[in-house]
């Protein structure tokens, strides 16, 4: 009987999805410290060898407890090539929590494969005195009922010293303007209230990605940061146009946070 019981807690967490185990592991990790450091890329899709490069940058930082991949994950979404991103982010000796983008919602299947690989595609967890709210806008909007969800958990994240929102498309596109249209979230009216909700609760950071490049700057009173730069095609603006992560340092209110530049091979 006792090694039935363990058979079936062992094949429950064989098949409980990726991020699951990763949000297991960080609670473990946990001990509710005011200081600790954690990194945030995006857009690795056809680029394999920039996310390895990275991947052992994290690996080799001591100060970093876990990594956030913003999306586009994969290219098509196929399969394969979850399992083949899998593989690539099992070298991680650190947490590593997959969020997903456009490139996983391909035409011919939804995001089954992304649930399938990876679970729920908005989420909350915590860490130390900070709070992090995942939003899903894999199809460049976030609907009413996620709005509704995201005021609530931001007004839970009230109790917290920090907190910080995740999302793969950014509000705006700041290659055209400070709130100008572009590869960017569709629909004007959902983006005021979102923008609103980001004031009004102090998120200290929004971070997207979707456009492969680094950004840093505000929208309204809400401070972003576009980090798409972790292998997919870069996109040229100016100087910002390269490989790269960002490495967040938290010490207690104090946020620091650093680009870090990661050059192919």
């Amino acid at each position: 009987m006792k090694k039935l019981l363990l058979l079936c807690i062992s094949l429950f967490a064989f098949a409980m999805p990726y991020n699951q185990k990763m949000l297991k592991a960080l609670k473990l990790l946990d001990h509710h410290q005011k200081n600790f450091s954690f990194a945030v890329l995006g857009d690795n899709r056809d680029g394999d060898n920039i996310l390895k490069i990275i991947i052992s940058k994290i690996n080799k930082d001591k100060d970093i407890s876990f990594a956030v991949n913003n999306g586009d994950l994969v290219p098509n979404g196929y399969k394969q090539e979850f399992s083949n991103y899998l593989n690539i982010i099992k070298t991680s000796k650190k947490p590593f929590i997959s969020i997903i983008g456009n490139h996983e919602i391909p035409w011919y299947d939804g995001e089954s494969n992304y649930k399938k690989f990876f679970g729920k595609t908005h989420f909350t967890f915590s860490y130390g005195n900070s709070y992090f709210i995942v939003l899903d806008s894999s199809d460049k909007k976030i609907g009413k009922k996620q709005l509704k969800w995201l005021k609530k958990e931001l007004q839970k994240s009230q109790k917290y010293t920090n907190r910080f929102v995740i999302t793969h498309v950014p509000l705006y596109d700041p290659r055209y303007g400070k709130y100008a249209k572009g590869h960017s979230l569709k629909n004007p009216k959902k983006i005021k209230k979102l923008n609103k909700l980001l004031d009004k609760y102090r998120v200290n950071m929004i971070f997207c990605s979707h456009i492969h490049f680094y950004y840093r700057g505000f929208w309204h009173k809400t401070p972003f940061i576009i980090t798409g730069g972790a292998g997919a095609p870069l996109k040229k603006y100016k100087d910002n146009g390269f490989y790269n992560f960002v490495k967040v340092t938290v010490k207690g209110k104090e946020i620091k946070y650093e680009v870090i530049k990661t050059i192919g091979r």
